[in-house]
This record gives structure tokens, C-alpha cells and sequence, in this order.
């Protein structure tokens, strides 16, 4: 006796895979590269969803018939994908782009850059620098307040004919008998504490800061655009985790230097590896970056992972690694 459908158990999707779904098929409206998601909400309730992404279109293009087709591609791709019903979704357009920086191909990553303008100059694209509002308000805030108690005491002694306060008159004291010269270790230990201070401050003052953000490729005089190193990292890790065999994906973006270290879960390493590093070469250009780090891509087998039947790899195991740069 068979036991019906509905008693041997239940499929549950949940809302995160929905919405990653729709960030997917929202990419999948127009022509690749096109369109480009920022963020997704997804709410299932029993065999319904609800979806809603917000992207960014091309520029020029007709909104509302750009709109209509993301949207509409989005609930029926979802819904096809899923199982679910999908009556509706909602598009937020975020941005717009230009087409001249979203058709730049990975082989022009490196002119783009230094291409010169109208005028005979190259664009550049250096980092925004950083107004560092709380390391400048914290050291006028001390400064201010140690000033305006010497400066009343000052006042207080030569408007109203008052004795110097004792605790500024031992500082002097002090300070005269017991100065750096003196070789006492206070005075070292606050002359040194001054002096990092002082070399702090004018390491804020000579450099941009701002090290999470990266430039872009400047696609006309005068714009400047950065991305965040934390968006470059999802954007690589987004494409690497999608080959077969791929798990525990970790990757780091520096300013100089972008890692990708995932495991494998089966397959050969070799191709896997190669697959691996053309994928995250091909979506770290696709960023746009002005200064594209150096890739650098390390593969690790499972310690579940097993040879193929017939691999011609010989030595190969569960402790197998691997690694190559760009």
C-alpha cells in the first residue's frame, strides 16, 4: 500500500532563494551586462511570492518599456524557476547608465584608464579622499579645551590681579626641572606620545583614505565614480560559486590584490581550477575597476572529495592544492 503524496512530506523554498532568483532574472531581461541589480526583497506564503528588485537600466533607453520587460521577466522567470505563483513584481529603478561604460569589454580595461580626452589629457580616476571629520573634531575638541584652561587662568592672573593657579605652577615646575632634557621617563613618555600624535596627523593630511572604496574607469572628463571593495568581492564570489563542484568560496579585495580561495566538491582539479580562474578574471573586469588588482585564485579539494573514475591526474587527493594568478 502506497503512502499518498501529501502524507510523505513537504518542499519549503525559501526567501532567500527566491530573491536571489529574482536578482538573477532581473539581469536576464535585456542584453547581458545591461542591467545590474542593487537589492531584492522576497516573501513567500504558501504557494505565493512576492518579489521586488531595485536596478539600475541602461541610459538612453525608454523607461517604461525597459521597466515592463525587467518585470515581467522577473515574475515569470521566478515563478518558472520555483514553482511558485508569482502574480506580480516590483521594479524600482535606481539609476541609470551609461552605455558607453556598461559595452567596455575586458580588453579595453586597460586603456580606458589612460585614454586622453578632448583636450589632449589623460583621465585619470584617483581615490576620493576622506574628510576625516572625527580624528580632526576629536583634536580641536582636546585642543580647545587645554587652551581655554590656560587661557583662563591667564585672564584670571592679569584682569584681576590673581596668584597663578597652583596646578599650573607646579606644571611648570615640573616641565622646567623634570623636561625631556632631564632624561626622566615621563617627560620622554609625553614627548614621544606628541610626536606619534603629530606623525598621525600628517599621514590623515598627505593621504586620500577612503581604503574600502576603489575607482572606476572614468568614461567621461569630469565624472568620477567608486565602488566598494565589499561589492567587488560579492560580485566575484557571486560568479565562482555558480561553476559545478565549487563550495566555501572566501574572497578577499584589496587595492592591489584580489584572492579567491573556494574548495571542491568533485571533478577534476585541473579543469576546475582553470574554469575558476577565467571566471573570476571575466567578472573582476566586467567591475569596471580603473586599476584592476592582481588576481590571484587558490583551489582546495573536499576532504570528501574523490577521484574521478579514469582521472589521469596522478597523485591527486583529498589534500590536493593548487593556486594561480593574473
Amino acid at each position: 500500500m502506497s503512502t499518498p503524496a501529501a502524507d510523505r512530506g513537504s518542499t519549503s523554498i525559501a526567501d532567500r532563494a527566491v530573491r536571489r532568483i529574482a536578482e538573477r532574472a532581473a539581469t536576464e531581461a535585456l542584453a547581458p551586462g545591461e542591467v545590474r541589480t542593487a537589492r531584492a526583497a522576497a516573501a513567500v506564503r504558501g504557494r505565493r511570492a512576492r518579489v521586488a528588485v531595485t536596478v539600475a537600466l541602461p541610459y538612453p533607453a525608454p523607461l517604461d518599456d525597459a521597466g515592463e520587460r525587467v518585470r515581467s521577466h522577473v515574475a515569470g522567470r521566478t515563478a518558472q524557476l520555483t514553482g511558485l505563483a508569482v502574480p506580480s513584481a516590483r521594479v524600482r529603478v535606481k539609476e541609470l547608465r551609461l552605455r558607453a561604460a556598461a559595452e567596455t569589454g575586458p580588453e579595453g580595461s586597460a586603456s580606458a584608464a589612460g585614454r586622453p580626452d578632448e583636450g589632449g589629457r589623460r583621465l585619470r580616476s584617483p581615490r576620493p579622499w576622506s574628510p576625516r571629520r572625527v580624528p580632526v573634531a576629536l583634536a580641536a575638541l582636546v585642543a580647545a579645551a587645554v587652551c581655554g584652561v590656560f587661557l583662563y587662568d591667564v585672564v584670571a592672573v592679569h584682569a584681576a590681579d590673581r596668584a597663578p593657579a597652583r596646578w599650573r605652577a607646579d606644571l611648570m615646575d615640573r616641565l622646567t626641572a623634570h623636561g625631556p632634557d632631564g632624561g626622566a621617563w615621563p617627560g620622554l613618555a609625553a614627548a614621544a606620545g606628541l610626536l606619534a600624535l603629530g606623525v598621525v596627523l600628517l599621514v590623515l593630511a598627505v593621504t586620500p583614505g577612503r581604503r574600502g572604496r576603489l575607482p572606476l574607469r572614468t568614461p567621461l572628463p569630469g565624472v568620477r565614480a567608486v565602488i566598494d571593495r565589499t561589492a567587488v568581492a560579492s560580485q566575484l564570489r557571486d560568479a565562482v560559486t555558480e561553476l559545478p563542484g565549487i563550495t566555501r568560496v572566501r574572497v578577499d579585495v584589496g587595492r592591489r590584490r584580489a584572492r579567491v580561495r573556494a574548495g571542491l566538491a568533485f571533478g577534476e582539479p585541473g579543469p576546475a581550477r582553470q574554469e575558476l580562474t577565467e571566471s573570476a578574471a571575466r567578472a573582476l573586469a566586467a567591475c569596471g575597476l580603473a586599476r584592476q588588482p592582481r588576481l590571484r585564485v587558490r583551489l582546495r579539494t573536499e576532504p570528501a572529495w574523490r577521484a574521478p573514475a579514469g582521472a589521469g591526474e596522478p597523485g591527486a587527493g583529498p589534500t590536493d592544492r593548487g593556486s594561480s594568478s593574473r
